[in-house]
């Protein structure tokens, strides 16, 4: 039987190039996010995007070189922890987008986890 409960699905859209203190931001995001506890994470690569800049992200090679996917991140946890990682995110974060939403999770476990 599913655990259920209520939470919030956290999105963070940003593009792969993007750093975070001279390192790549996605992994920063990561790390931060074990270090504060969060119940998990799922980085999903997209083929192609844009955003407010009207700038395509292709996996094609660009003029500047190579390509620039666009990248998300989702978490889900309560909506205290959530919230708790928010002002990290504000610190990370230079250019992106970020969403909230409320959800319903459902937790699957093995009988031995």
């Amino acid at each position: 039987m599913p655990r259920l409960a209520e939470a919030v699905l956290l999105r963070i859209f940003v593009n792969e190039n993007d750093c975070y203190q001279g390192k790549p931001l996605v992994p920063a995001i990561i790390s931060r996010a074990i270090e504060n506890q969060l119940a998990g994470a799922t980085v999903l690569y997209g083929r192609d995007g844009f955003g407010v800049s009207r700038t395509v992200r292709t996996d094609f090679n660009t003029i500047d070189g190579g390509p620039q996917l666009p990248m998300v991140i989702e978490m889900v946890d309560s909506e205290a922890k959530i919230n708790g990682f928010l002002p990290i995110l504000n610190q990370m974060i230079g250019s992106g987008l970020v969403t909230l939403e409320k959800v319903q999770a459902r937790q699957y476990r093995t009988s031995g986890s």
